[in-house]
Parts: C-alpha cells; sequence; structure tokens
C-alpha cells in the first residue's frame, strides 16, 4: 500500500540544529538557572540527569526461544535485566562496570545469553536461571554487533573498529579476529558466510569462511517527485526467516535543501530531508539479490527492528515520538510506477505508542515486547490496542535529562538532532544546500563544543546564534529559553569520542606521527591542542576558507573535506581540488611510502 504525501512540506525543529555540520560552543561553567519562559520551556519543565546519560543506540532486547524470559541490556544504568515474562516480574538485576555501556543481546542453544559491551570492550555471558555473569572476555575496544553460530557453537562479534571477532560460546578467549573495514554494525550467520552491516553507510558486506569479504551489497535508492534520497545509518540488521536479511535505516536528501525563512524543505514521505525505512536484501534467497525497500513515514530515529517467527510482521522502534510501528513486509514490495518510485512510502498497520521512550523491541509469538530506557520498563503489547499492555517496572534510578531529549525527541516532526548525529556522530552523508552548496555533516562527540565558532563557514559564533538562525528562523521551531539551551549544550558537551582501535602497524603509526609533527610538514600548526584544531579558518586549495576541523577520531569519519569530496584519507593527499597540495601542509615533497606513514597515523588519532 502507498501513501503519498504533499511534496513541499517544511520540517520542524528539534531536527538536529547539527544538519547543516553544525556544533555548539562551550558554555561551562553551565547556567543552569531558572532562566527565561518561552513557550513552556521556563521553571519546573527541565530535568537535570546527575550523569548526562549516553546516546541511544537501539537493539539492547533478546527474548528467549521459549518465549519465557526477556533479556535487556541497559547502557544507561550498566545493567543487565532479566525478565520472566511469564510471571511478569524482574528476576535478575546484574550490575556490570561503570562505562561499560551494554548493548546487542544474543542466545546460544545451552540456553546462555551473550551481550556485547559497547564500550566495556568485551562481551559478558550470562546465565539467565541463576541471573549471574559466566564469564566476562576481551573481544574489541568498541563491540557492536553479535550472533549465535550454531554450526560452530561460536559467537561473531562486529565491532566499531572494523575488527569482526570469533568467540567460543562456551568458555575461552577469541579463535580468530579479522581486519575489515571501520564502522561495522550488526552481524548474521547465512550458512557458511556471515554478513556484516555498515552502520553509517548502510551498506552489507558478505565474509566467506575464509574471511574475506566476497560481495558488497548497496541499499536501493528512492526517488519521490524528482527529487533522490540514498541510504544512510543501518541502526538495526536481522536475519529473516525465509533468508536474507531485513534492515531499518534511513535515507537522505541528494537535490538541494532549501535555506529559507520557515524551514528547509523537501519532497520526501513525511515531507523531510530524511526519513526511515525497512530495506530487505535477498529476501528468500541471496544476499545480492534484488532489494525491497519502503519509507515509513513520520517515524524518526527508528532504532531496533524486530521481525516476527513467522516472517509475515515487521516492528520497528521510532525513538524520536515514543512509538512502535508495525508494518508487514508486503507493504516494502510494491512500486508506484505513476511516480517513478524505487521503492514505496509505506503505510504502517499499526502505530503503537509506548509508555516512555522505547529503545528495542522483540517478538513474543505475536505480542510485542519493548524496552524502554526512561523510565526503565519491559512493556508487552498485544496486536490491537493498549488495553493488551502489560508493564515491568525495572528498579533503575531516573536517567531523565532534557539535553538529552532535545537532542532524541520531536513529537511535532519527522526528524530529531540524532537524525544527522546518531549516537552523537554523522551520518556519512553530505548535504547541497541551495545558497550555500555541498557541506559534510559534522561528527559532535568528544569535546566539539571547544571549537567553536562553528559551521564549516565558521558563520555560527556560538550556541546562541545557532539555535536563532537555524533553529528558529530555518527551521521554524519554538524559542527556547536560555536554561534549556544551556541543558542541550551540556548534554553535547558530554558525549565522549568513541573508543578507538589499535593500529595494526605500530611502527607506520609513529612514522607517521613524527611527519605530522615536522615543521616542514606543517600539520601541527593548525591541528593541535586537544581538539587538533586551531578553531581558525583556512583555505586550502578549496578557493574559499573554511574551519579547520577536529581531528579527533578523523579515520572513522570518511568522506573528508567539507564538501566529502575525499572518500579516504589518501585521497586528500592525492587530489590538489579536494584538500591535496602545499596550501594543506607540505606534503608534496614526501614519498608514497610517507604518505602511507601520515595516513596511519591519522587513523589512529
Amino acid at each position: 500500500m502507498h501513501r503519498l504525501l504533499a511534496p513541499r512540506r517544511s520540517f520542524s525543529p528539534i531536527l538536529a540544529v547539527l544538519a547543516t555540520a553544525s556544533s555548539f560552543a562551550a558554555c561551562a561553567p553551565w547556567d543552569l538557572g531558572e532562566g527565561v519562559p518561552h513557550d513552556g520551556n521556563g521553571p519546573g519543565d527541565v530535568a537535570i540527569a546527575a550523569e548526562p546519560p549516553p546516546a541511544i543506540s537501539g537493539g539492547t532486547l533478546a527474548v528467549s526461544r521459549s518465549g519465557s524470559v526477556a533479556v535487556a541490556s541497559d547502557p544507561d544504568r550498566d545493567r543487565i535485566w532479566i525478565v520472566d515474562l511469564a510471571a511478569q516480574k524482574l528476576s535478575a538485576e546484574i550490575v556490570l562496570e561503570k562505562g561499560d555501556e551494554p548493548g546487542r543481546v544474543v542466545e546460544d542453544d545451552a540456553g546462555r545469553f551473550h551481550v556485547a559491551l559497547r564500550r566495556g570492550g568485551a562481551v559478558v555471558t550470562v546465565d539467565a536461571d541463576g541471573g549471574k555473569i559466566l564469564e566476562r572476555r576481551a573481544a574489541c575496544p568498541a563491540p557492536r554487533g553479535i550472533a549465535y553460530d550454531a554450526s560452530a557453537d561460536a559467537l561473531h562479534v562486529a565491532c566499531l573498529g572494523g575488527e569482526l571477532v570469533t568467540l567460543p560460546a562456551g568458555p575461552g578467549a577469541a579463535t580468530r579476529t579479522l581486519r575489515l573495514e571501520r564502522d561495522l554494525r550488526d552481524v548474521i550467520v547465512d550458512g557458511d558466510r556471515l554478513l556484516v552491516s555498515k552502520f553509517r553507510a548502510a551498506e552489507l558486506l558478505s565474509v566467506d569462511a575464509d574471511g574475506n569479504v566476497t560481495e558488497r551489497a548497496q541499499l536501493p535508492t528512492f526517488t519521490l517527485f524528482e527529487q533522490r534520497f540514498v541510504p544512510v545509518v543501518a541502526w538495526k540488521t536481522v536475519r529473516l526467516p525465509t533468508g536474507g536479511v531485513a534492515m531499518v535505516h534511513q535515507r537522505a536528501l541528494v537535490e538541494p535543501v532549501q535555506v529559507e525563512q520557515g524551514g528547509y524543505s523537501s519532497g520526501g514521505c513525511d515531507g523531510s530531508i530524511v526519513h526511515s525505512a525497512v530495506s530487505e536484501v535477498g529476501a528468500g534467497q541471496s544476499s545480492d539479490a534484488p532489494a525491497a525497500a519502503a519509507a515509513l513515514p513520520f517515524a524518526p530515529l527508528p532504532v531496533d527492528l524486530a521481525v516476527s517467527e513467522d516472517g509475515g510482521s515487521y516492528a520497528v522502534v521510532s525513538a524520536g515520538i515514543n512509538e512502535v510501528i508495525v508494518t508487514d513486509p508486503g507493504s516494502l514490495r510494491g512500486v508506484s510506477p505513476e511516480f517513478g518510485l524505487e521503492g514505496n512510502c509505506a503505510a504502517p498497520s499499526q502505530r503503537l505508542p509506548v509508555d516512555g521512550e522505547p529503545i528495542a523491541v522483540a517478538f513474543r509469538g505475536d505480542a510485542v515486547v519493548v524496552q524502554t530506557r526512561e523510565p526503565a520498563s519491559l512493556q508487552v503489547l498485544a496486536p490491537g490496542g493498549a488495553a493488551a499492555r502489560i508493564v515491568v517496572k525495572l528498579p533503575g534510578e531516573s536517567r531523565r535529562d532534557t539535553g538529552h531529549e532535545m537532542f532524541h525527541k520531536n513529537p511535532s516532526g519527522p526528524m530529531v538532532c540524532a537524525s544527522c548525529h546518531p549516537e552523537g556522530g554523522e551520518d556519512n552523508h553530505t548535504w547541497d544546500f541551495d545558497t550555500i552548496g555541498p557541506r559534510r555533516t559534522q561528527f559532535v562527540s568528544g569535546g566539539i563544543l571547544q571549537t567553536a565558532p562553528f559551521h564549516w563557514d565558521g558563520d555560527m559564533a556560538g550556541i546562541e546564534t545557532i539555535m536563532e538562525e537555524v533553529f528558529e528562523k530555518r527551521m521554524g521551531g519554538t524559542r527556547q529559553g536560555p536554561r534549556r539551551v544551556n541543558l542541550f549544550a551540556r548534554w553535547i558537551d558530554s558525549l565522549p569520542a568513541p573508543p578507538a582501535s589499535p593500529a595494526p602497524d605500530a611502527e607506520a603509526v609513529a612514522r607517521g606521527e613524527a611527519l605530522f609533527h615536522d615543521k616542514t610538514v606543517d600539520c601541527a600548526r593548525c591541528h593541535a591542542g586537544a581538539q587538533l584544531t586551531n578553531n581558525e579558518a583556512a583555505d586550502v586549495g578549496t578557493g574559499k576558507a573554511f574551519q579547520v576541523p577536529s581531528l579527533v577520531r578523523i579515520g572513522a569519519r570518511a568522506p573528508f573535506m567539507h564538501n566529502g569530496c575525499a572518500a579516504t584519507l589518501k585521497d586528500r593527499f592525492d587530489d590538489p581540488t579536494c584538500g591535496g597540495g602545499d596550501k594543506h601542509g607540505k606534503t608534496s615533497h614526501l614519498s608514497p611510502e610517507q604518505i602511507g606513514d601520515l595516513v596511519a597515523y591519522l587513523e589512529s588519532l
């Protein structure tokens, strides 16, 4: 079924004011006083967590094969909750180390559950019956996806740094570590191969039994009213009962974005420049079969996806509006030739409101089990209405925080800040603004507030300018009082940089570091200090002066430059029209081997 909406609709405000590659000025010490009331944002309308909670990653729930037990990771409280679904009560609370940030959960054939610790660098194995940890094993600095391989009784762990690690399901250390590509997300066992998703690029890699990447599946584009959208940000990828996978992701506009008073506009399914979608790859066939896809209108921040056991229902968590959207795979496979669509706009069969902020979903028969982060709970929703709701409250302390809410919520529109800055990072996309030009979304974690002025053009002096010019004027947003603005900045300033993986060649990194600081190469003159930027603007051969970006975790942020013209860091040195040449450091005298060393150092930052 297709649902076509008007081609010109202004999107609303709690969209990332960062969508134009912006960031925020340092305001510390934060003024968290009463502020001035503006449109309901006055005294009493804020919450301040003692420790700002992490950005939402989603996909932190598993229901046992028997349907009797749910195991939920809680990255806000560093807990694992074990819930007896039959008795509708909490059966165990497992306390992890502070900062572990537990994520994906998988069950093995022995009934053990395995949890990837996103910042703990490990996998913990849990006995759900006994409510205790059986083992904690090192995996990689930033484990993201985890899958159980029944044929080998093994676990496969996909990591942010590009590692793909294999562990025995029972006790024991890693038996194999492959180094693929950065930004790995989920891993799925598909016969004798592994399918591994890439988070920001929304791609699917096929890895054979020998550890070689043999295929790369690209998701379909989407065209509506002559405006094209490309896939970005693969929040969750799951195996389908019929073979192949389903991926919930976002799609971003390729055509120019209008910058005008009252808001940016586009002709997408929900009138926004980015929307949510579900794509199938190789359903019933292989991963290289043509993909089917459909947009999910008004479903911002689709952080999790679950598929029913028979494959007849899909459930998607929309964390931006506190809903779970239930649809069927048939809505992904239609085409509207009269509008020239590649893919379609799906009409969800049901939108289930959630009491609290949902972050994960799973099926238990026909029922939908939902995990909320604030307040901490599990909710069982039966199709057909809210009257069938069962709520198991979890005893975690409140982690409500206004800054976190402003980044992740938008009750009145189809986008949120985290749409363009998932997990406090960026969406791998270069936007084309009609009066500005192409601008690459910037990374906002790891101390970005210390790099004012902001935007690639350096035209925003600080957070107040961004809120007034971008949030209010261009986006049509409601004016925010000083207190809420400062709380938003406080939360952004709390975002740590992602964990870094060790460099594969430490000697090359050391040689590259020496070159970086060599005055004849001159990199460190502009890229200096804790944030590796001098906060100034420079023309590095692109024809205009742009802000010197921070190099914190630069290796994980391809493509590079203000317009995304360099697909790799090496390309940045090779192409004089893309920042190469001696205006961007003095590198023309370096040998190819030395350039390789310099790239190795940059990738280690």
